[in-house]
Formats: C-alpha cells, sequence, structure tokens
C-alpha cells in the first residue's frame, strides 16, 4: 500500500491493513473465480441474445416494439437460469419489485409463509404484520400470513418449514440477513430449502429475495429450484451503472402474473417505454460480476482488519459469502457513528457530509446511513447503515472499485482511532 501518505494514515494501522490484505489471499482467489465464472456467462447471454447497438435506443409513449426492453428480459433470464424475466427502470427499488411480485401472484385466501424468519423492515407494511389498516397491504386483501422462525445458529429450521407450508400458496425466503446478525443464505441453503418446502407442499411458489447476492456465487437460487427471484438494479445487478430499475425472474407464467401488476392486465410486458435506459442497465450488467467481485474483496477485508481490531464480524474473510455484505458488531452508538462517519469520508461523492441519525420511512429505529455515491441509494457502491438499537451493529456493503472500498474502511478505523475510541 502506497497511499498512506495521501490519506495521512496512523503508521500501525497501515501495518495492519497490509497485513490484513495478505490474510485474504485465499479469499480473493476464490472470489477472482467467481467473477470469471459469472462473467463468461453473462457475456454468453450476450451473445446467444443478440445484443447490438439498436438495443440501446430509447422508446418513448406505449413503448410498443422495444427491440432493447425485450432482449434485455432475455439476457436477464439465462444470466440468472430462468424462463423469463421483468427487468424495468420503473421498479423504484428491491422492496418494490417484491411488492409488486407478492402482489401478481397472491390471491385473496391464499397464504403466505416466511420461511427465513420475519421478512426486512420495508416489508413489514407491505405484507401488513405493522403499519395502518385499510393501507392495501397483502392481509388487507384477505392474504393470510405466517412464519417459520429461524433456529438459534441463524439456520432454516426445516422440519418446521415442511409443516408450516401445507396449503400455502407462496413460501418466501429472504437471502440477505437484513438488520439482523444471522449470515445470509448461500444456493445450497436456499437448495435445503426448497427441498423441505416441496417436502411439505409440492405446490407452493418458492420466491426468494435475491437483493445483495447476485454473483456473489457461481449458482443463482432459481438454479436450485426457486420458481421466482427478485432484486434491484441498484444493487448486485446492476453493476453500479444503472441509476434505478429492478428485476423479477421466474417461471414465464409467474413473470406474466408480475407484469400485470406492474402494467395492467392484458397489456404486461408489451408495454412500458425505456427513455433511453437500455445502455445503462445492459452496461451494468456486463460490469456486474467484476464490480460484486470488488464489493466481496472490501468485505473480505473489512472483516480480517475489523477483527484483528477485536470486533466481531460476520461473515470472516474465509466463510462463504451469501451476499455483498458484512456485519460489524461495534459495541455502542459512539463506536457505530465514528464508523459512519469514517466510511463517507472515504467516499467519492459528498464525502464532506456528516451523517446522522434520523426517522427512514419504512423502519421502527432511527437509521444512521453513511453513502456517498453516483447513484443515490446504491448499496453496491461502498455503504454502511444501521438503526440504533442493540447490538449496535452496522452492516457494511458494496465497493465498486477494490481500492476505494479498501481507503473507505481504513477511514473508518482511523476514525475511531481519532475519536478516542480504540487505540493501536
Amino acid at each position: 500500500m502506497n497511499f498512506g501518505n495521501i490519506y495521512n494514515f496512523d503508521a500501525k494501522l497501515m501495518e495492519l491493513a497490509e497485513q490484513a490484505e495478505k490474510n485474504c489471499s485465499d479469499a480473493f482467489s476464490e472470489i477472482d473465480q467467481t467473477a470469471e465464472y459469472n462473467g463468461a456467462k453473462v457475456l454468453k447471454a450476450f451473445s446467444d441474445n443478440k445484443v447490438s447497438e439498436p438495443c440501446f435506443y430509447g422508446s418513448t409513449g406505449y413503448g410498443y416494439g422495444d427491440l432493447g426492453r425485450d432482449v434485455i428480459d432475455k439476457v436477464f433470464a439465462q444470466v440468472l437460469g430462468t424462463e423469463d424475466a421483468l427487468v424495468r427502470f420503473n421498479f423504484v427499488s428491491g422492496t418494490h419489485a417484491l411488492s409488486v411480485a407478492l402482489s401478481g401472484v397472491l390471491r385473496t385466501g391464499d397464504k403466505i409463509v416466511s420461511i427465513t424468519g420475519k421478512p426486512y423492515d420495508t416489508l413489514e407494511e407491505v405484507i401488513g404484520i405493522s403499519g395502518t389498516k385499510g393501507n392495501g397491504s397483502l392481509m388487507d386483501f384477505g392474504i393470510e400470513y405466517g412464519q417459520v422462525d429461524l433456529n438459534e445458529d441463524g439456520s432454516a429450521d426445516l422440519e418446521c418449514i415442511t409443516e408450516a407450508v401445507k396449503g400455502a400458496k407462496v413460501a418466501y425466503i429472504q437471502r440477505s440477513r437484513g438488520y439482523s446478525l444471522r449470515r445470509a443464505f448461500t444456493t445450497d441453503d436456499i437448495e435445503q430449502m426448497v427441498k423441505a418446502v416441496k417436502k411439505g407442499n409440492p405446490d407452493a411458489i418458492i420466491m426468494v429475495d435475491n437483493c445483495y447476492g447476485e454473483f456473489v456465487e457461481q449458482r443463482e437460487p432459481s438454479e436450485v429450484g426457486a420458481d421466482i427471484i427478485i432484486g434491484s438494479l441498484i444493487k448486485n445487478a446492476g453493476g453500479g451503472i444503472a441509476r434505478t430499475g429492478g428485476y423479477i425472474a421466474g417461471r414465464a407464467d409467474l413473470v406474466e402474473l408480475c407484469s400485470y401488476r406492474l402494467t395492467c392486465v392484458g397489456m404486461g410486458k408489451e408495454v412500458g417505454c425505456t427513455l433511453g435506459m437500455n445502455r445503462e442497465m445492459l452496461l451494468g450488467l456486463f460490469f456486474a460480476p467484476d464490480v460484486v467481485s470488488n464489493a466481496l474483496r472490501t468485505s473480505a477485508f473489512a472483516s480480517e482488519l475489523l477483527t484483528m481490531l477485536g470486533f466481531e464480524c460476520s461473515p470472516r474473510k474465509d466463510e462463504k459469502h451469501g451476499d455483498i455484505v458484512t456485519a460489524i458488531k461495534l459495541g455502542d452508538e459512539e463506536h457505530l457513528t465514528a464508523f459512519c462517519r469514517g466510511i463517507q469520508k472515504g467516499a467519492p461523492v459528498d464525502s464532506f457530509v456528516v451523517p446522522e441519525a434520523w426517522d427512514m420511512p419504512g423502519y421502527t429505529s432511527q437509521v444512521i446511513m453513511a453513502a456517498g455515491a453516483f447513484t443515490n441509494g446504491a448499496s453496491i457502491e461502498l455503504s454502511a447503515d444501521a438503526p440504533i438499537r442493540e447490538p449496535f451493529a452496522v452492516w457494511m456493503q458494496g465497493g465498486i472499485t477494490y481500492t476505494s472500498g479498501k481507503i473507505g474502511v481504513m477511514l473508518a478505523v482511523q476514525e475511531m482511532i481519532d475519536s478516542g475510541l480504540i487505540s493501536i
């Protein structure tokens, strides 16, 4: 590392960072192999589906005959191993895409069972387990909700899943951890959950929230039995290029039902102009495997460095990743806010801003978020956020380049040193 004089890092921190990086060499090698495989998979999908310059042109109005829109769906479907896909900039977030998918598949009298415990905070009102009655949640429309809590070690309770999904229309899996300290689920984990669901209810639709998980491994949940998967383009799948959007991919009949909720019944995927967004969605997907590898390298480095400093991190550098997120238990609000201030200082955009906790829509606790990104809220770019509550852990993700990600992590540690919270 030869940038210490640029940022005036503590000399001891530089030594620790160099050692942490050396300790990650095996993890980095595995990450690179996965990126190479996924990069080849993406390139093949572009070739097979004849991506060409006319695919970049945007449409207006109804968007009839938009070549790029239709090709993007085919490329994503092939990359994700599904029959069909609905990829649109109209999805404002991952939560929106999930809401469309749930509303598209479920009907009055149906039951959804979350088999990975309580879902992410922003989905609570969508389902109806929190918020005001009558706001249009799934439960308002007569959809029943059930939940299978995880085992104490954070693993799925396979026996309970088999029983709980009997009579259910949808078995719902959240791959990433949200604001919990459980590990993210790998495709191997999801494969075991799929088997448990099918044992109890062969007809259940298995839906996976795939946010933060794309390209982390060589297989996607759809390749181990998931019927439909959903994600955001300002996370992994957009490669740091897409400015907005999301995807729903899976069985063709289910994707069609979801398209009716995004547009309207009878029109579905046949309408929807693209307004010149096709190029960046394709370019983002093309970059995604390598960008995700940079995020994973940043994650492994952060986990090793913070572990060396005595903090509890999950996952560790040598543990299998299910997503790009690293959870770091910092112990109290002071360490937490100092860490976020340091991450913010390492941002290419808004590095001068001081993050503060606030009442973020959709969350039950105040949330502090450090994020200085080229795309607002893009979690594939280095960011760190946390609710201000026990156990005062921060969830760090992203890093579109490894160099910027590494420097951001080091600035977070340096901020804790400068604040007198740690010494090395």
